[in-house]
């Protein structure tokens, strides 16, 4: 049996006090759906919101209103439209002169979807790796992109990387929706679309076929759990910023409870490919518990792990690694002290983005490359 929520009865009797308002903000708040006044950008709710409608619903021969009901509440998840994003105003960071950010669009099987990809400007003797980046809820490539650095660091090290847009149709607030049994399998729905995109890239430009990558951020780094556990013949790697494992909710509502607890209702866990897990202490959007079960902390396994701490533009972190003797098992955690629902290292011009921290970005193509490289 279902209990219900606690805070439910003073819901119930706010609306009935015609105190919608208020009803409202104590559901949104007692859901972690709601942040005060003063929490930074980088810090704000990345999922669905909560409305309320009070509803008079009367039985069939009623005429009289004392044989009417009381009004009921039912939460209904709504989609406002996103406050224009800080770093729209902003100037987007010079590329060096040769390097393309193309619009392309894709279209397959599963749906269409558009993106961008950056190609360095560095001339290209040999195929070249290609990371899948998957942004956030209210999240835009361009955003992502400025928010996280990678085209920069991509273009040191010579790798193309692509940049799926999620469309208004599939999800309004543009999460990808890691949390539908339809977009949780690896050959159909959005897994299949972002395939898709990855194939079309190789078809046009010189992939290394043994180094193509998928990272993200929130519900993006939710959907690289996806890909990481269902499509291990073509990524070869994934890093996890901020997300969840895969298969861990089936709907909205435990994919919120799993946003808020850590605790899955799933069968989530560990990707079948080498996975690189960054998370803040502070983020109160993805429980850190999710980093935690991505990486497999806890579980009593057979491979060695080792433990090192440090510091890193002003803020401390513990990072675990575990050995690759098995090229599925290697694995690092880095747990962020400090840090809210962003990007770590990031660029403040972008949304969600901290640059406090270890350079996430740099980090996970240096994961990305090395493991590969062991197995070459």
């Amino acid at each position: 049996m279902v209990r219900p929520l606690p805070f439910m009865a003073e819901a119930q009797r706010l609306v009935l006090s015609q105190r919608l308002s208020e009803a409202t903000s104590l559901i949104q708040e007692q859901l972690g759906l709601r942040r005060p006044a003063a929490a930074s950008p980088a810090d704000a709710f990345d999922g669905p919101t909560i409305e309320l409608r009070a509803e008079t619903v009367e039985p069939a021969g009623s005429a009289t209103p004392a044989s009417r009901p009381k009004p009921r509440i039912r939460p209904r998840f709504a989609t406002p439209a996103p406050a224009r994003a800080p770093w729209a105003s902003r100037p987007q960071p010079a590329m060096p002169e040769g390097a393309q950010f193309l619009r392309l669009d894709y279209e397959g099987p599963a749906g269409r979807r558009a993106y961008r990809l950056y190609v360095p400007a560095a001339k290209a003797d040999e195929p070249r790796p290609l990371v899948l980046m998957l942004h956030g809820c209210t999240q835009t490539p361009e955003d992502f992109a400025v928010g996280t650095r990678m085209n920069a660091v991509a273009e040191d090290a010579n790798v193309l990387v692509a940049y799926p847009e999620q469309d208004r149709s599939a999800n309004p607030r543009l999460c990808w929706n890691w949390f539908e049994p339809a977009h949780q399998g690896g050959h159909a729905g959005e897994p299949a679309i972002l395939s898709g995109i990855v194939e079309a890239i190789a078809g046009s430009h010189a992939v290394d076929r043994g180094r193509i990558f998928a990272a993200g951020l929130s519900a993006g780094g939710a959907m690289a759990a996806v890909l990481g556990s269902t499509r291990p013949d073509l990524f070869s790697a994934v890093g996890i910023h901020s997300g969840l494992p895969h298969a861990s909710a089936r709907d909205v509502a435990t994919a919120l409870a799993v946003m808020r607890s850590g605790q899955t209702v799933g069968r989530g866990g560990v990707p079948s490919v080498p996975a690189i897990v960054f998370h803040g202490t502070r983020d109160t959007t993805v429980h850190p518990a999710n980093g935690d079960r991505i990486a497999g902390l806890g579980l009593d396994r057979k491979e060695a792990e080792e433990t090192a701490t440090g510091t890193a533009n002003g803020r401390a972190f513990t990072r675990t690694r575990r050995a690759s003797g098995d090229a599925r098992s290697a694995m690092e955690h880095w747990r962020i002290e400090g840090l809210g629902h962003a990007w770590s290292g990031g660029d403040a011009a972008g949304s969600h983005a901290d640059p406090a921290g270890p350079d996430a970005s740099r980090e996970m193509l240096r994961f990305f490359l090395g493991e590969t490289a062991t197995r070459r």
